[in-house]
């Protein structure tokens, strides 16, 4: 999400960056820019109009023009009015009531992700807010809605309420609230139906279950794709049902973004998710700050630390860190770190989330190196025995072209993978030498490698272009992935190595 906006917005405060002293006619026309991405961006025209006269009212004091880092300021500017549009410093989570249980209805139309996205919020309630969760279809209209939702429920280990054919919602919503009543839940959530269009007959239905149910939260569900037409819709629904909240789902799919820029100042809701991808637990919590700091390419590691937290398995990383603390690293280890990779939503995830990686996601995009990579490597060292796992220097020809078979893949393949994995288990035992210098030792050789050493991994070509252009911060390393460089100056990123000694998410 936001990639497009991004990219705009990191060009124009590049060209800002190297000059030295800002004139009021270089801020016009960085404003002017930052006007023409932010309407490419699908951002609705009030909304832009809005942002860029706040903008020019911050921006006209001689504190930023005779600042010593003028494009510093124009930057935090920009961040500021980000903030506010997207909903201020606070974040906004879910009003549950303190007299159990709480209501959340959900609302939206047909298509927009609401049943799904009942079951993602289920799961979140229930594995990370440690409540006891029942779930209700009340849809009696799209054939196997109720089914859909008894399936979720049961994918995400939360309870659904029992399906009694012929019964109408509001009876249905009268039977939820007494099931979780007498059953203790923590939270009900109501899947409300939808329409293609907004009509009366929806609208009524959804304001009497709201009457039946008092839900502590409304919460309209719309598909971040349809734009501006996501945020008419959520006008036209807080006129006629009282809504508290919104999540926006497929946000992985919208590169532009405009529909969330929006939705805050047209409806004045607070957005409380972002659906970013079709797994269960794609369903992330939208802060305002961190969201701002994304579309700068600054990064969000703070949501980085939160999936390591939640997808790492504390034991396999206190295990493993034994095993590195000694200086054994194996191709079991390997994959191990590979896997873990693909569980916090594989490179472009990860990447995403880093600072200052924007010009060498771009150089990777081109590349064509892709989550296939590791996809392939796991597939090669599954293809050997035990025993070649445990010491791959028994690997000699004649296994190496069985294994290549077994995993659909050239012998050079093999080679690269083999080549990698020494170098990273004698990075390790270096590192187990001398203690914690050899952290340090370890933090450095991560993050500074360069963009050749990815293509000796990949295979693939890279383009032409200098990796040190515009001093970027390069992407430090990530399990089983060398670290890319973006500049002489590329510090090494404390996050180097998840799941490895230096980064353990489970101690406070």
């Amino acid at each position: 999400m936001f990639d497009g906006l991004t990219e705009r917005l990191s060009g124009v405060f590049d060209r800002l960056g190297g000059r030295g002293v800002l004139s009021e006619k270089d801020i016009d026309e960085a404003l002017r820019e930052v006007r023409v991405a932010l309407l490419e961006a699908d951002v609705a025209l009030p909304v832009v109009k809005d942002f860029i006269s706040k903008a020019k009212e911050s921006a006209s004091g001689e504190a930023v023009i005779r600042s010593v880092k003028p494009a510093d300021q124009v930057v935090k500017i920009v961040y500021d009015g980000l903030v506010d549009m997207l909903g201020g410093e606070v974040a906004t989570g879910l009003n549950l009531a303190l007299n159990p249980p709480s209501v959340i209805l959900m609302a939206g139309l047909q298509g927009s992700g609401k049943t799904t996205t009942t079951g993602k919020l289920a799961l979140r309630l229930n594995k990370v807010e440690r409540k006891k969760v029942l779930v209700a279809s009340l849809d009696t209209r799209r054939p196997a809605a109720m089914e859909q939702l008894a399936t979720l429920a049961k994918q995400v280990e939360v309870e659904s309420l029992p399906i009694v054919p012929g019964q109408s919602a509001p009876d249905i919503a009268k039977r939820a609230m007494s099931a979780a009543k007498l059953g203790g839940y923590d939270v009900l959530i109501l899947d409300t139906a939808g329409r293609t269009t907004l009509d009366e007959a929806m609208m009524s239905e959804a304001a009497e279950i709201a009457r039946i149910a008092n839900p502590t939260e409304t919460i309209l569900v719309a598909d971040s794709l349809t734009g501006q037409d996501a945020v008419r819709t959520a006008k036209a629904f807080h006129e006629r049902l009282p809504l508290t909240g919104l999540i926006l789902t497929r946000a992985d799919g919208d590169g532009r973004g405009g529909a969330a820029l929006s939705m805050r100042h047209v409806t004045g809701l607070p957005i409380k998710f972002l659906g970013a991808g079709e797994k269960i637990d794609q369903l992330d919590v939208f802060d305002a700050r961190r969201v701002a700091g994304r579309i700068l390419g600054q990064g969000d590691v703070v949501a980085l630390v939160e999936k390591a937290a939640q997808d790492l398995d504390v034991a396999e990383a206190e295990r493993m860190a034994k095993k590195l603390a000694k200086g054994q690293f194996d191709l079991n280890d390997l994959s191990a770190q590979l896997s873990q990779m693909q569980k916090m939503g594989g490179m472009q995830g990860i990447m995403g989330l880093l600072p200052g990686v924007q010009k060498v996601k771009k150089q990777i995009a081109e590349s064509g190196i892709d989550d296939s990579i590791f996809r392939r490597q796991q597939a090669i060292i599954s293809s050997m025995t035990k025993a070649e796992r445990k010491k791959p220097d028994i690997l000699q020809a004649s296994r190496k072209r069985r294994i290549a078979a077994g995993a659909g893949v050239d012998v050079a393949e093999v080679n690269r993978l083999l080549k990698q994995h020494r170098q990273m288990a004698d990075m390790f035992k270096a590192m187990s030498k001398d203690g914690g210098k050899g952290m340090a030792r370890m933090a450095a050789m991560m993050g500074g490698g360069d963009m050749a050493r990815l293509k000796a991994m990949g295979g693939g070509k890279l383009p032409q272009s200098d990796p040190n252009a515009a001093g970027g911060q390069g992407l430090p390393g990530l399990p089983g992935l060398p670290g890319l460089s973006g500049g002489g100056d590329a510090k090494p990123n404390p996050l180097s190595g998840l799941g490895l000694p230096g980064f353990n998410p489970f101690k406070k």
